[in-house]
């Protein structure tokens, strides 16, 4: 029986996109690699899911193993796999190298060993990110990789070690395709998200302060714009660019082809939370220096340092193939500002959510 390989279960991604991928067909198996430590979550998704969706019931199968160990781990056999979803990875700002390398980079490249060893692999599909530009200033394209960057930090650079990896194995041969989204927030529709980060802790500031806020803004906020996609936009795009031959081999940068100024995302987020935004102008050195080192400073705000970096990048991104193999299909980034105001209603409503990533 032909089975589909999912790392990455049970993250927000892949809960999502595994039914959609078994509906393809009344017969594949999904099969999740997934931690020990997290088995107790994936069984409850997968009860949800197949509570949803009674006809995938016995076509998802959970294995204990782990991508940072060689040929993951698995103690068991998964069967004939035919399509790999490679989605895993430390998805924070601030982490440490070390766990970066290890999970990122390491874990990639036992994805792709574990790939070479299937003799009916008919595609990898790897979630890469937008940010494997680093600092790159000006346009990256979806065909640039290796553009002497610099990183804003340790998840930048080990996703761009990792997708090095997944574009050598392509050259020599083996069926993938890269998908690299932007700054990701919740559902478009419901505001529905399972992490506050990116954007959300400028939310969450502003929330927390009276009906007029203020805000220490960074660089020239009119010069940099700030890419970010709703989780449903990403999820559609990637189920429906892996249903289609003509996507194996290339690479799509899941990103708003018009992102908004700061300036501009600093208005809809006033508007949307109903305050007032004084902004307080600051160079970047001193903003993360403060968040970092001056006594109270972070656990007032609650922004990490890391965040600053992205409200003063110097990257836009170029979605030439993302545009033209969507073409049709009805799935488009929407506008930010449209759907801001449920995210803002779903932050308000869940104080319980954190930022922490699954590791």
């Amino acid at each position: 029986m032909a089975s589909i390989f999912f790392t990455g279960f049970p993250g927000f991604l892949g809960s999502e996109l595994l039914p959609r991928v078994l509906s393809r067909s009344a017969t594949d198996v999904a099969v999740c690699v997934v931690q020990s430590k997290f088995m107790p979550l994936a069984r409850e998704r997968a009860a949800a899911i197949v509570t949803a969706r009674p006809a995938l019931a016995a076509r998802i199968r959970l294995v204990e193993g782990d991508i940072t160990r060689p040929m993951l781990g698995l103690a068991e056999a998964v069967g004939d796999v035919r399509e790999i979803y490679h989605l895993a990875a430390v998805y924070d700002l601030s982490v440490k190298r070390d766990v970066g390398l290890r999970v990122n980079l390491e874990g990639t490249r036992n994805v792709l060993a574990f790939a070479a060893a299937q003799p009916h692999l008919g595609r990898l599909h790897y979630v890469s990110t937008c940010y494997v530009s680093g600092r790159h200033p000006g346009v990256f394209t979806e065909n640039d990789l290796d553009k002497s960057q610099i990183f804003n930090n340790y998840y930048e650079e080990t996703k761009y070690l990792a997708e090095v990896e997944v574009q050598k194995a392509m050259k020599g041969g083996l069926p993938a395709t890269i998908y690299r989204p932007a700054v990701v927030v919740g559902d478009s529709t419901t505001g529905a998200t399972q992490k506050f980060d990116g954007p959300y802790f400028v939310i969450q500031w502003i929330l927390r302060q009276p009906r007029i806020a203020f805000l220490p803004v960074v660089g020239r906020p009119s010069q940099y714009r700030f890419n970010v996609v709703p989780c449903d936009f990403v999820i559609d795009a990637i189920d429906y660019l892996s249903s289609r031959p003509e996507s194996a081999g290339k690479v799509y940068q899941l990103a708003d082809p018009d992102p908004m100024a700061i300036d501009e995302l600093l208005d809809a987020i006033a508007a949307a939370t109903r305050h007032t935004i004084l902004r307080v102008p600051l160079t970047r050195g001193i903003a993360k220096a403060a968040l970092d080192y001056v006594p109270g400073v972070y656990r007032l705000m609650r922004i990490p340092s890391a965040a600053v970096d992205y409200f003063v990048h110097p990257t836009q991104y170029d979605t030439t193939n993302a545009t033209r193999d969507l073409a049709g299909s009805g799935i488009a980034a929407p506008r930010f500002r449209d759907y801001l105001p449920r995210l803002v209603d779903f932050v308000r409503a869940h104080p319980e959510i954190g930022s922490a990533a699954m590791v």
